[in-house]
């Protein structure tokens, strides 16, 4: 994929994604946090996409004013953080501090140094919540892997290996417990049947306010950016 930006103020950034399958170019808004993609076929020349952009660029604008504003993770910024909304601060050193009201963060990739510190955080909790439900399961899991997606916050193979989003750290700490239990469920039952979410009841409690949470809030996780 490919990375440009459409001119004005502020420009906007434009992945170019190329498919095989495509045979005109497609353009999406992602609803979670307006990442504009456009999907073109294999052998079309960038310019034609650029150009297609730039002729929908009202309509670009006009969607992407309905997202929340998006929020670089830099130093004064404000970010939800394990339960609590913390600033962010410059600070000498080496280590990263969660303070109370306030998280420090050394070095000038401040939004990377703050990803990797938050991935592994976000790791600590959801291997900690996985074991705990897996122990009151009487069931192993395989592996727990962290990525940055969009359309799940969690899920579970066939072999038992759990994938989380790492963006759960940004969560309260119950909704995050939840997503643990329920995909920790599925080492038992591997669907959405009623046994199933008897199971995520069993190993939570009383889980419809933290997947409602997701359902309605979830998103705006993702309007936190941490590249440079």
């Amino acid at each position: 994929m490919a990375e440009h930006h459409l001119p004005g103020d502020p420009p906007v950034p434009l992945t170019l994604r190329r498919s095989p399958q495509a045979r005109r170019i497609s353009l999406r808004i992602s609803a979670l946090d307006g990442r504009v993609t456009l999907t073109l076929p294999k052998s079309l020349p960038e310019r034609e996409a650029l150009d297609f952009a730039a002729e929908k660029e009202d309509w670009i604008r006009t969607h992407l004013a309905k997202h929340p504003d998006v929020v670089v993770a830099q130093a004064g910024a404000w970010l939800p953080i394990d339960g609590h909304t913390r600033r962010i601060v410059a600070a000498k050193g080496k280590r990263v501090l969660l303070q109370d009201g306030e998280i420090a963060v050394p070095g000038e990739q401040l939004g990377r140094i703050l990803q990797r510190y938050l991935r592994e955080l976000a790791r600590d909790r959801l291997a900690a919540a996985s074991d705990h439900y897996a122990a009151a399961l009487g069931r192993s899991y395989a592996r727990i892997t962290l990525r940055d997606t969009r359309s799940r916050w969690g899920s579970c193979s066939s072999d038992g290996a759990l994938m989380y989003s790492w963006r759960l750290i940004l969560a309260p700490p119950e909704v995050l417990r939840y997503v643990a239990a329920h995909e920790v469920a599925h080492l038992a039952e591997m669907n959405h049947s009623a046994a199933f979410w008897a199971q995520v009841e069993r190993l939570y409690g009383e889980y419809q306010a933290p997947r409602s949470w997701l359902k309605t809030q979830g998103g705006s996780l993702h309007r936190f950016r941490f590249e440079a």
